[in-house]
């Protein structure tokens, strides 16, 4: 368990309906279908739909939920949270009519309760589950470089939806059961939100007493406490500029209230974790909510600019 595992370069294809064509859910869908798997997707916002199908001819687009789902081996809903999904799929009598025999991939970060939930319900109407959240991004996406963690109850290479997450990623990692890999990525996330909040104080704190920055990132990246992501959003925070995201504030601000959650489910202390979501909800606040949508570097603002709140 927790091991990557290896895979041949030849695998079946599969027939997939992606739901959902946000931040991830485009270039997900763009890679399979040049991949050659079959994929049909379906979006809110049809516009959405329209401008992926100009940019990857390979995709089909639906008109509505089932009509994606129909015929499909994997049903991969990329939505923003638990409640979106089982309202997109569990809410309607002619989509879960449809749910039977196919296998529902979450690869969005939930809850590993909210994962085990929604196994439990899939599987009542016949299908199967399998949750894979994944680290990384759009290019990452694009690239077919994600790092995807399986989490399944079962052997999930003999499921129809491993070839979709070899598509994704070199090596996926089976951790366990269901509900273990939504833990798995939780904790993961959990570290981006502390991280980006303890640079933040420190960063701000050297600014404002006059400090040099670059001898104060010269030490930092000389030392143990030293993590590639500073540098990487570095020039975002000296500028205040952050720009298109991503990874947006927002979502950072949800996954900090899911580990909260389960952390508190499973009695242990939350208080820095509570803290730090206080600090992300803030940010996503100032400026008239303009920061929610960008980079969630943008917790910056809330931590050394609390007063620019409008």
């Amino acid at each position: 368990l927790g091991s990557p595992v290896l895979h041949s370069s030849k695998f079946a294809m599969a027939s997939i309906a992606v739901l959902g064509l946000g931040l991830m859910g485009g270039k997900m869908a763009a890679r399979l279908a040049q991949q050659g798997h079959d994929v049909k997707v379906w979006n809110r916002d049809q516009r959405k739909t329209a401008q992926l199908v100009k940019e990857c001819p390979q995709v089909k687009p639906s008109e509505s939920v089932q009509q994606a789902v129909r015929g499909a081996q994997v049903v991969l809903p990329m939505l923003s949270d638990a409640a979106s999904i089982r309202e997109v799929l569990l809410s309607q009598a002619a989509v879960t009519s449809e749910l039977h025999g196919r296998v529902v991939l979450q690869m969005g970060t939930i809850g590993p309760a909210e994962s085990q939930a929604l196994a439990s319900d899939i599987e009542a109407l016949g299908g199967s589950y399998m949750e894979a959240p994944v680290l990384g991004s759009r290019p990452e996406a694009e690239q077919g470089t994600l790092q995807i963690f399986v989490g399944y109850n079962g052997d999930p290479t003999t499921s129809p939806a491993w070839p979709v997450l070899c598509s994704l990623s070199s090596s996926p990692r089976v951790i366990g059961p269901v509900g273990s890999a939504a833990a798995m990525k939780l904790a993961l996330n959990q570290m981006i939100v502390v991280e980006t909040l303890g640079f933040s104080a420190s960063l701000g704190l050297v600014q404002k007493t006059g400090g040099d920055v670059d001898v104060f990132m010269e030490v930092l990246r000389a030392s143990a406490l030293f993590a590639p992501t500073f540098d990487k959003k570095l020039a975002k925070y000296l500028s205040r500029d952050y720009g298109a995201a991503n990874f947006p504030t927002k979502h950072l601000l949800k996954d900090a209230r899911l580990f909260s959650e389960e952390a508190e489910r499973m009695g242990m202390a939350t208080d820095i974790q509570r803290a730090a979501e206080k600090l992300c909800k803030e940010a996503c606040s100032l400026q008239g909510g303009k920061f929610s949508e960008q980079d969630y570097s943008a917790v910056f603002e809330a931590v050394v600019h609390p007063l620019r709140k409008q």
